[in-house]
């Protein structure tokens, strides 16, 4: 009997550790040191939050510029089905798909017989990725600028302007945050849209 009292007794002890305390100690650090993040990164423009710096969005006007595609499922960027397509880089459906995406990008893009950068035909390991390349978004400049009938040279700063940089160049390459990019183009040409 002494042990089953000494069980009932350490559940609610760690319960309490680890089921209350521990999260409340976590959550109120992490919201005093980092409030931004905690609060999931969101990005808010005249007082509206509009998206978050972490999950991608589905733009789909050419006056945007289009992020990697999402392998989410039937909904594109729908964070509640985040994961990649799991399928074998011969498997016939994953061939179609690339296809397919190839088309859409050399028909939104002007193609003028260059290569389209791998993160315009390809998802990301969890479908959502917010970011892109610097050349993927430079691949799309020609189609931005026209839409919104701006010199291709001021969509050109715009990307170079929203570059961000790795902290340590081996930790990873530089890209483009596509929401924060389409901020800023809204905020520079707003009846582009």
């Amino acid at each position: 009997m002494i042990w089953l009292r000494s069980s009932i007794i350490l559940l609610i002890f760690l319960t309490l550790i680890t089921g209350i305390a521990y999260p409340l100690l976590v959550t109120g650090i992490s919201k005093a040191l980092f409030p931004h993040q905690a609060q999931g990164s969101l990005i808010e423009q005249n007082g509206q939050k509009v998206g978050s710096e972490l999950i991608g969005q589905n733009f789909t006007k050419n006056s945007y510029f289009h992020g990697r595609p999402s392998m989410t499922a039937e909904t594109p960027y729908n964070a509640l089905s985040s994961g990649g397509s799991n399928l074998a880089t011969t498997n016939p459906a994953l061939l179609s798909k690339l296809h397919k995406n190839i088309v859409r990008e050399h028909l939104f893009n002007y193609p003028e017989n260059r290569p389209i950068p791998i993160d315009l035909i390809t998802a990301s390991g969890s479908g959502l990725d917010p970011h892109i390349s610097p050349e993927a978004a430079e691949f799309q400049a020609q189609r931005v600028a026209a839409t919104r009938h701006l010199p291709l040279e001021t969509v050109h700063e715009l990307i170079q302007k929203h570059i961000e940089y790795p902290l340590l160049e081996y930790m990873g390459e530089p890209v483009v945050n596509v929401l924060e990019l389409n901020l800023a183009l809204d905020n520079l040409n707003p009846r582009g849209r």
